[in-house]
Protein backbone atom coordinates (compact mmCIF):
# COMPACT_ATOMS: atom_id res chain seq x y z
CA UNK A 1 0.00 0.00 0.00
CA UNK A 2 1.30 3.41 -0.94
CA UNK A 3 0.43 6.56 0.96
CA UNK A 4 0.91 10.10 -0.25
CA UNK A 5 -0.20 13.48 1.03
CA UNK A 6 -2.34 15.48 -1.35
CA UNK A 7 -3.24 19.11 -1.33
CA UNK A 8 -6.75 20.50 -1.40
CA UNK A 9 -8.85 23.01 0.46
CA UNK A 10 -9.11 20.41 3.24
CA UNK A 11 -6.48 18.13 4.74
CA UNK A 12 -6.26 14.94 2.73
CA UNK A 13 -4.23 11.86 2.01
CA UNK A 14 -4.35 9.25 -0.71
CA UNK A 15 -3.76 5.57 -0.23
CA UNK A 16 -3.18 3.17 -3.10
CA UNK A 17 -4.27 -0.42 -2.57
CA UNK A 18 -3.09 -3.12 -4.93
CA UNK A 19 -5.23 -5.89 -3.45
CA UNK A 20 -8.23 -6.68 -1.27
CA UNK A 21 -5.80 -7.51 1.53
CA UNK A 22 -4.29 -4.03 1.37
CA UNK A 23 -7.80 -2.55 1.40
CA UNK A 24 -8.44 -4.54 4.59
CA UNK A 25 -5.26 -3.09 6.14
CA UNK A 26 -6.54 0.40 5.37
CA UNK A 27 -9.98 -0.47 6.77
CA UNK A 28 -8.43 -1.77 9.97
CA UNK A 29 -6.37 1.41 10.36
CA UNK A 30 -9.51 3.49 9.87
CA UNK A 31 -11.54 1.42 12.34
CA UNK A 32 -8.83 1.66 14.99
CA UNK A 33 -8.84 5.45 14.55
CA UNK A 34 -12.56 6.20 14.75
CA UNK A 35 -14.12 7.76 17.81
CA UNK A 36 -17.72 8.19 18.91
CA UNK A 37 -19.54 10.90 17.03
CA UNK A 38 -17.57 10.71 13.79
CA UNK A 39 -19.30 10.44 10.42
CA UNK A 40 -17.52 8.83 7.48
CA UNK A 41 -18.88 9.38 3.98
CA UNK A 42 -17.90 6.77 1.39
CA UNK A 43 -18.15 7.64 -2.29
CA UNK A 44 -17.28 5.71 -5.42
CA UNK A 45 -18.89 3.95 -8.32
CA UNK A 46 -20.52 0.53 -8.09
CA UNK A 47 -17.90 -2.11 -7.36
CA UNK A 48 -15.36 0.38 -6.01
CA UNK A 49 -15.13 -1.43 -2.67
CA UNK A 50 -17.20 0.68 -0.29
CA UNK A 51 -18.81 -2.31 1.44
CA UNK A 52 -15.51 -4.22 1.49
CA UNK A 53 -13.88 -1.29 3.28
CA UNK A 54 -16.81 -1.07 5.72
CA UNK A 55 -16.40 -4.78 6.55
CA UNK A 56 -12.74 -4.25 7.44
CA UNK A 57 -13.55 -1.15 9.50
CA UNK A 58 -16.33 -2.98 11.37
CA UNK A 59 -14.16 -6.02 12.03
CA UNK A 60 -11.46 -3.84 13.58
CA UNK A 61 -14.17 -2.36 15.83
CA UNK A 62 -15.13 -5.78 17.19
CA UNK A 63 -17.94 -6.68 14.77
CA UNK A 64 -17.90 -10.18 13.31
CA UNK A 65 -17.10 -9.81 9.61
CA UNK A 66 -19.77 -12.28 8.55
CA UNK A 67 -22.50 -10.14 10.11
CA UNK A 68 -21.65 -7.08 7.99
CA UNK A 69 -23.67 -6.81 4.80
CA UNK A 70 -24.51 -4.02 2.42
CA UNK A 71 -27.66 -2.31 3.67
CA UNK A 72 -28.79 -1.57 0.09
CA UNK A 73 -32.31 -2.88 0.63
CA UNK A 74 -32.73 -2.23 4.37
CA UNK A 75 -30.94 1.14 4.10
CA UNK A 76 -29.28 0.96 7.53
CA UNK A 77 -27.56 -1.72 9.59
CA UNK A 78 -26.64 -1.34 13.24
CA UNK A 79 -23.72 -3.28 14.68
CA UNK A 80 -22.55 -3.64 18.26
CA UNK A 81 -18.82 -3.21 18.48
CA UNK A 82 -16.45 -1.32 20.72
CA UNK A 83 -18.51 1.73 19.66
CA UNK A 84 -22.02 1.49 18.18
CA UNK A 85 -21.66 1.37 14.40
CA UNK A 86 -24.34 2.55 11.97
CA UNK A 87 -23.91 1.58 8.32
CA UNK A 88 -26.09 3.44 5.81
CA UNK A 89 -26.51 2.84 2.09
CA UNK A 90 -28.18 5.83 0.45
CA UNK A 91 -28.06 4.47 -3.13
CA UNK A 92 -31.79 3.69 -3.28
CA UNK A 93 -32.99 6.86 -1.55
CA UNK A 94 -34.82 9.47 -3.60
CA UNK A 95 -33.72 12.48 -1.57
CA UNK A 96 -32.24 13.72 1.69
CA UNK A 97 -35.68 13.76 3.35
CA UNK A 98 -35.79 9.95 3.12
CA UNK A 99 -32.33 9.81 4.68
CA UNK A 100 -33.38 12.01 7.57
CA UNK A 101 -36.58 9.95 8.05
CA UNK A 102 -34.32 6.99 8.86
CA UNK A 103 -33.24 8.86 11.99
CA UNK A 104 -29.92 9.82 10.44
CA UNK A 105 -29.79 13.18 12.25
CA UNK A 106 -30.02 11.52 15.63
CA UNK A 107 -27.42 8.89 14.75
CA UNK A 108 -24.95 11.28 13.10
CA UNK A 109 -24.90 13.45 16.21
CA UNK A 110 -25.06 10.54 18.65
CA UNK A 111 -22.53 8.39 20.47
CA UNK A 112 -21.72 6.01 17.64
CA UNK A 113 -19.86 5.97 14.35
CA UNK A 114 -21.78 6.45 11.09
CA UNK A 115 -20.46 4.95 7.86
CA UNK A 116 -22.48 6.23 4.91
CA UNK A 117 -22.15 4.65 1.48
CA UNK A 118 -23.04 6.91 -1.46
CA UNK A 119 -22.58 9.89 0.88
CA UNK A 120 -22.49 12.28 -2.07
CA UNK A 121 -26.27 11.71 -2.43
CA UNK A 122 -26.93 13.18 1.04
CA UNK A 123 -23.92 15.45 1.38
CA UNK A 124 -25.93 18.60 2.12
CA UNK A 125 -27.23 17.13 5.41
CA UNK A 126 -23.98 15.59 6.64
CA UNK A 127 -22.18 17.29 9.54
CA UNK A 128 -19.74 19.92 8.34
CA UNK A 129 -16.93 18.04 10.12
CA UNK A 130 -16.88 14.55 8.63
CA UNK A 131 -14.31 12.30 7.03
CA UNK A 132 -14.94 11.71 3.32
CA UNK A 133 -13.43 8.75 1.51
CA UNK A 134 -13.53 8.78 -2.28
CA UNK A 135 -12.66 5.44 -3.85
CA UNK A 136 -11.40 5.27 -7.41
CA UNK A 137 -11.06 2.02 -9.32
CA UNK A 138 -7.58 2.01 -10.89
CA UNK A 139 -7.39 -1.61 -12.01
CA UNK A 140 -8.97 -5.02 -11.58
CA UNK A 141 -7.74 -5.30 -7.99
CA UNK A 142 -6.33 -1.86 -7.33
CA UNK A 143 -8.02 1.16 -5.81
CA UNK A 144 -7.02 4.67 -4.88
CA UNK A 145 -8.56 5.96 -1.66
CA UNK A 146 -8.72 9.73 -1.13
CA UNK A 147 -9.37 10.58 2.53
CA UNK A 148 -10.43 14.17 3.18
CA UNK A 149 -10.96 15.81 6.54
CA UNK A 150 -12.74 19.12 6.85
CA UNK A 151 -12.71 19.87 10.54
CA UNK A 152 -10.89 19.26 13.81
CA UNK A 153 -12.54 15.95 14.64
CA UNK A 154 -12.05 14.42 11.20
CA UNK A 155 -8.48 15.75 11.02
CA UNK A 156 -7.67 14.03 14.32
CA UNK A 157 -9.04 10.79 12.88
CA UNK A 158 -7.06 11.22 9.66
CA UNK A 159 -3.86 11.78 11.67
CA UNK A 160 -4.54 8.58 13.65
CA UNK A 161 -5.15 6.63 10.44
CA UNK A 162 -1.79 7.74 9.10
CA UNK A 163 -0.06 6.71 12.34
CA UNK A 164 -1.83 3.33 12.36
CA UNK A 165 -0.72 2.65 8.78
CA UNK A 166 2.90 3.40 9.66
CA UNK A 167 2.96 1.00 12.62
Amino acid sequence: MTTKPTSSQFNSHSFISHSEEETCVLGQAIGQSLTAGIVVGLCGQLGAGKTRLVKAIAESMGVRKKTVNSPTFVLIQEYDGTIPLYHFDTYRLNDTDEFLELGADELMYGDGVCLIEWADRVEEVLPADHLRINIEITGENSREFHLNSNGKKSQTVLNKIQLNLKS
